[in-house]
């Protein structure tokens, strides 16, 4: 068999594995750029995470060492003993959880709204949303507290959630997403007689998969870590968010750092954890060009 391939100049998988093997592993100039630059934004991080495992006396020292002369855990114990840390991490799954679920739905529905369908109206309603991004998020807090007061979600856990139901943000990247999508596919759905519901539930909304996975990655990165509007909107401890619940280890006068630097920890380790599982779909997003037909 590999001898009839030689013949016809096909090359063997054999021969062509290890070539390929060969080609990803060398190292290009642009792996001496982006190596120092990687290393800039993982040395605070990695810093964190010794400052969550060095000792309380070490914590206070200035300038604080690098790495601890001891490795402890006294920092973690104390947090799960002394405050509701699990309870601020299910309220923060909770409201994320919420706003990843409302944004795939609605601003997938409205950025293909906008991007396929035709109506009166539809490029201004598209540019007044997307206008709003522009919106200081602080100018929006008092009319916002206003309207969550006469609703009755102030000092709740749907203070936090009903702002993330869905985002301009949202809607203007899965609209551009959409319109990068051949029109003839859902033509052709069309002359199979699928309705419009089902051109985009069978065709459109499984080809926009990176984009959602994309979407959530924001969406998640967002209300993860919002903490302004949580601070005004929630005073109740029983619905603090993470974030929320680790800003009270900073006070006027002193700061708990052990607990500070270890609920940080916990706090960053499910985002990385979903980036780690979105990122191949998160790149299919950046790099996406439409198809080739």
């Amino acid at each position: 068999m590999v001898a009839t391939q030689e013949a016809v100049g096909v090359t063997p998988l054999a021969a062509v594995a290890p070539s390929r093997r060969r080609r990803r592993r060398r190292i290009s100039g642009w792996h001496f750029v982006l190596a120092p630059i990687a290393l800039v934004f993982v040395i605070p991080f990695v810093q964190m995470i010794m400052a969550a495992l060095s000792p309380a006396s070490e914590l206070v020292q200035f300038p604080p060492p690098f790495v601890p002369s001891t490795v402890t855990f006294e920092n973690f114990a104390k947090l799960f003993a002394t405050t509701n840390i699990l309870q601020w991490l299910m309220n923060s799954v909770i409201v994320s959880g919420v706003a990843i679920l409302a944004h795939i739905v609605l601003c997938s529905l409205a950025g293909y709204g906008f991007a396929r369908l035709k109506f009166h109206g539809r490029n201004m309603g598209f540019l007044l949303i997307v206008s709003t991004i522009m919106l200081p998020t602080q100018l929006l807090m008092i009319p916002t507290y206003i309207l969550f007061s006469k609703l009755g979600l102030i000092n709740t856990l749907g203070a936090a959630m009903v702002p993330w139901l869905a985002t301009a943000f949202g809607i203007f990247l899965m609209r551009q997403f959409f319109l990068s999508i051949p029109v003839e596919l859902e033509e052709a759905g069309m002359l199979d007689g699928c309705t419009r519901w089902g051109i985009f539930f069978r065709i459109v909304l499984p080809l926009a998969k990176p984009a959602l996975a994309t979407l959530s990655i924001f969406t998640l990165l967002g209300s993860w870590n919002d903490l302004i509007w949580p601070l005004i909107a929630i005073n109740d401890p029983s619905s603090f968010t993470m974030q929320l619940g680790i800003a009270n280890f900073q006070g006027a006068r002193q700061t708990e750092w052990g607990l500070l630097m270890s609920g940080n920890v916990i706090a960053v380790l499910p985002l990385v954890v979903f980036f780690l599982f979105a990122q191949k779909q998160f790149i299919q997003t950046m790099t996406f060009s439409g198809l080739k037909g």
